[in-house]
């Protein structure tokens, strides 16, 4: 079996020039018995391979662009040259000797290639260079699309789209689905790429764009590197650019530090990558606003294209093709080396034991790890949780007892490496005797000594500059048996301080230093609520616990899942072990704090979300229960999250955030209540009702909720499941709310 190395120096290949360079120096090894080659014989047989093959009318990449037509006129000395580029893409398994002009595998990989790895290794690469080459002869170099054409039409009609409707443009269909599914088609396009286009949200953009995003180091423009089409605000040219996103590091760092940021990156990128026949400074005119300086300290490199003088589909793809050759490079450095800012300051060995999936695939390994423990949670639960805690690290999982609430935030949190034997994980019973915050952070004994609780020691563990990287979890167990407002008061309060300070979220002191001795101050003076703490409180709902404010409802997610399917059983891969790598707290940690975050990049979202508000805060307003704008943002949040990573469908979102955010707030004992239900049930329900009717009798609409085929209609099934829930303990109780079981 390939050892690791050898097995993964097919992903991402950079043309088929890492499959043929390994190719040459197995054959000459398999002629001299010799591991140590000359560069000149290998380039030799690099450059015989494509020149026999072309010749013989099969299909093989092209030769670079601008260097030779054919590779018959392509010379031995720019072969040479050519080779560095798939020699730094191998550069964990190869070595070159400058003074002797060799090139050898590392010795470490030499110690494993015995013959039948040799074999193994020469059959692979033989498999994948042809599957690569029969993925040209189908796709074709050039496709039948034609970009030329494209690039054309935005540019000769987007000033005078600008004066028509946004709503339904050809030119929106041609950004965000017909070049983003042609790009895709691209024999040298990656499976990780995430492919966008945008003409703006809502409103027309002065500078749209394509962009083709890594998903293992991005999935956003506002942060991280990536390929980007940007056009100028007079539609005068577009730029093919190797650019960085701009939103987060200047929120981050401010605007003055991010600027230094960007400018140091690409420093960084210019050194590290080829990036011929690119341009590689800031003179990069894009428009005349105070947009013009972000572009150009965030571009790495670029080639520009006029709208009087586009060039043809050839040139068109082999540029593109080049930007990928040095983008894929990149990629691989940040996944090899770990050189990614967030990892930094971490140890190296540390870094090299982190999970590099992105979200959506972490979040099925948990899935696969919560199931293999032989545990059975609802369809879409785990999404909903993660996209909670995104959200606001503050989230409530309510439900009948015996339901497994405690249970999934512990298997939640060892699926991501957090476990109570290294102290990521903590369980905290609540006591019904709780009534200030001392029973949770702490007090000063007669003496005046500082005696910690169990939180404040959390907390100041994960402080620790060493532990910033780690998600700490603390799970409140059945929080409510106290009233949650006495206790956890001083912790409701400062999650709502939350600020950018440098790459970190703050919030506001819990324990201020001044109060405490000085051997106390070390550790627990100006503990605070650091941005890697997410708390999950558990709660029954029954006559032994305290309903919950509104002051709480509205700083967290509720999840409720009473509805409990017993014919589960342990599959038979239950035993089956997982492996399971630490993730970073990025993959929790919230990019967003305040709406202006996400507006410009999701103006159609938010506005959407909003829109849907409006309608229900007219709604509630007749029961005193509408929303402001700490919900309104909130639900814009976990939106805008579920849209970038793909979890959920818009309509699955908005059902769970419904659920959540708006019914808890419901209860009551008036027709006011259930009307307020009713006209909730509408909008659940995706239809029209007949509210005077049923404000007498609406037994007929809750009977039927247990039909499936009713669940099926709705277009909120899950809201409107617990609306006819609610409904039916009004009529039948003469008293409802979202808690009672």
């Amino acid at each position: 079996m390939l050892p690791n190395e050898l097995s993964t120096i097919f992903r991402n290949k950079q043309k088929s020039y890492k499959m043929v360079l390994i190719l040459s120096l197995l054959e000459y090894h398999n002629q001299t018995q010799s591991f140590n080659a000359p560069l000149s014989t290998i380039a030799e047989r690099f450059l015989a391979y494509y020149q026999q093959n072309s010749n013989e009318g099969h299909k093989v990449d092209n030769p670079p662009q601008n260097e030779a037509v054919s590779w018959d006129e392509f010379t031995l000395v720019q072969t040479k040259s050519l080779l560095k580029t798939p020699i730094d893409a191998l550069s964990s398994i190869l070595e070159v000797n400058q003074e002797n002009q060799t090139i050898s595998f590392t010795p470490e990989i030499i110690e494993k290639l015995s013959e039948d790895v040799l074999e193994e290794l020469e059959q692979y690469a033989q498999t994948e260079l042809q599957k690569y080459n029969q993925k040209l002869e189908s796709a074709g170099i050039q496709p039948a699309f034609s970009l030329h054409d494209s690039l054309s039409e935005i540019l000769n009609n987007y000033l005078t789209a600008r004066t028509e409707s946004f709503a339904g443009h050809s030119l929106g269909m041609l950004f965000r689905q017909t070049i983003p599914e042609q790009l895709r088609t691209l024999p040298f396009m990656d499976e990780h790429y995430k492919i966008q286009g945008s003409i703006g949200q809502g409103n027309w953009a002065n500078i749209p764009w394509i962009a083709i995003m890594d998903k293992r180091i991005t999935e956003t423009t506002q942060q991280g590197e990536y390929i980007v089409y940007l056009f100028s605000e007079d539609m005068k040219s577009v730029y093919l650019t190797l650019a960085q996103g701009v939103t987060l590091p200047t929120k981050e760092r401010g605007k003055k530090d991010g600027y230094q940021y960007l400018v140091d990156k690409v420093n960084e990128l210019r050194n590290l990558l080829p990036l011929e026949n690119m341009q590689k400074d800031d003179q990069i005119h894009l428009t005349t606003s105070g947009l013009g300086r972000d572009y150009q300290v965030s571009t790495v490199a670029y080639v520009r294209y006029d709208r009087d003088s586009l060039p043809d589909d050839e040139q068109l793809w082999t540029d593109l093709e080049n930007f990928v050759s040095n983008y894929k490079l990149y990629v691989e450095h940040v996944l090899n080396y770990n050189h990614d800012e967030h990892n930094s300051n971490m140890k190296k060995e540390e870094t090299e034991l982190l999970s590099s999936l992105n979200v959506p695939e972490q979040v099925q390994q948990i899935q696969t790890f919560i199931e293999h423990q032989g545990f059975h949670y609802p369809k879409g639960l785990i999404e909903n949780l993660y996209l909670s805690l995104k959200t606001k690290p503050f989230v409530i999982l309510a439900g009948v007892s015996g339901t497994g609430k405690t249970k999934l935030v512990k298997l939640f949190a060892e699926a991501i490496g957090a476990t109570g034997n290294n102290g990521q994980f903590t369980l905290i019973p609540v006591r019904p005797d709780w009534s200030d915050p001392s029973d949770l952070l702490g007090y000063k004994d007669l003496s005046g000594a500082f005696r910690p609780g169990r939180l404040a020691e959390v907390l100041a563990e994960a402080s620790k500059p060493e532990n910033h990287h780690k998600p700490y979890f603390i799970c409140l167990d059945e929080m409510n048996l106290a009233r949650v407002e006495y206790y956890f008061s001083d912790l409701l309060s400062v999650i709502e301080t939350q600020e950018w300070q440098g790459e970190r979220i703050v919030t506001s002191k819990l324990i201020n230093r001044n109060s405490l001795r000085d051997e106390d101050q070390s550790l627990y003076g100006d503990l605070y609520l650091p941005d890697n703490v997410y708390l999950i409180g558990t709660v029954n709902m029954d006559e032994t616990t305290h309903p919950f404010s509104k002051k709480v409802l509205d700083r967290a997610n509720t999840i409720e899942f009473n509805y409990i399917d017993l014919q589960q059983y342990p599959s038979s891969t239950s035993s089956e072990k997982v492996t399971i790598l630490p993730v970073h707290n990025h993959f929790l940690r919230s990019d967003y704090l305040q709406l202006v975050d996400v507006y410009q990049e999701y103006t159609d979202l938010v506005h959407s979300a909003t829109e849907k508000l409006v309608r229900i805060n007219h709604i509630l307003e007749e029961i005193h229960s509408h929303v402001g704008f700490r919900i309104r943002d909130s639900i814009c949040f976990y939106m805008v999250y579920n849209k970038r990573f793909e979890l959920l469908t818009d309509d699955e979102a908005f059902d769970l955030q419904l659920l959540q955010k708006i019914l808890p707030r419901v209860q009551g004992s008036s027709m006011s209540v259930k009307r307020v239900l009713l006209q909730l049930m509408q909008g659940a329900l995706g239809r029209t009702l007949p509210v005077v009717e049923l404000l007498e009798d609406a037994s007929e609409l809750y009977a039927k909720w247990n039909d499936n085929q009713e669940e099926a209609k709705a277009k909120h099934p899950q809201s409107a499941r617990k609306i006819a829930f609610m409904l039916r303990r009004l009529e039948e109780d003469g008293f409802t709310s979202y808690w009672l079981s």
